[in-house]
């Protein structure tokens, strides 16, 4: 099935990461990495040098960057409707919480190698994306709760859930199968193992 493809790629990707930890002299204590102190002190001095990082900024960066940062309002907003959503109706419908800390990751600004400019800009995008990955997982899991039906198109947006949705217009156990999308949501039963559906009435 294509979950279980994508279940060991996603293995093989985080091996690899892991491998490439190991190669970069890096070491997990207490659920956090960390770096020997040789390695710090050579990405100390693998960090460019301020002034040579502002000659190297373009005019028009300047110009645009107080757009980029005042999308921070939407992601800010978009973070706290979720979270109050979630936290209000998921129990309601009986779906299991997204973790949020699962989504949005911040700790790149904890490299050595980067500026302080580097390290505002990266915990930046690392909150934006996180904000934006935690809320399609919050979106998915209603979808697949209220309305677990594929697109007539092909969809280039499709999260985990969607490929376990009924065909765009198969009416075959339509009302069992949408039963069963809700009872994998309620139920919180690994997203990427095989599913069961209703046979089909020829």
């Amino acid at each position: 099935m294509l979950r279980e493809r994508a279940h060991d790629a996603r293995e093989a990707m985080e091996a690899e990461y892991a491998r490439r930890r190991e190669d970069l002299g890096v070491r997990i204590e207490r659920g956090r990495l960390v770096f020997d102190q040789r390695i710090r002190k050579r990405q100390r001095e693998a960090r460019q040098k301020f002034s040579e990082y502002v000659a190297a900024i373009r005019p028009m960066n300047v110009v645009t960057a107080p757009v980029i940062y005042s999308v921070i309002i939407a992601f800010v907003t978009l973070d706290l409707f979720v979270t109050l959503y979630m936290w209000i109706c998921f129990p309601v419908y009986g779906i299991p919480r997204v973790r949020r800390r699962d989504h949005i990751v911040v700790d790149r600004h904890m490299l050595p190698y980067l500026n302080w400019v580097q390290k505002f800009n990266c915990v930046y995008c690392s909150y934006g994306n996180g904000v934006l990955a935690y809320a399609r997982e919050v979106a998915a899991r209603t979808e697949a709760y209220w309305c677990p039906i594929k697109h007539a198109r092909r969809w280039e947006g499709a999260h985990e859930y969607y490929h376990d949705f009924m065909d765009y217009g198969d009416t075959c156990d339509f009302v069992e199968r949408w039963a069963e999308s809700r009872n994998r949501i309620t139920e919180g039963r690994d997203a990427m193992r095989p599913i069961v559906v209703g046979r089909r009435k020829d």
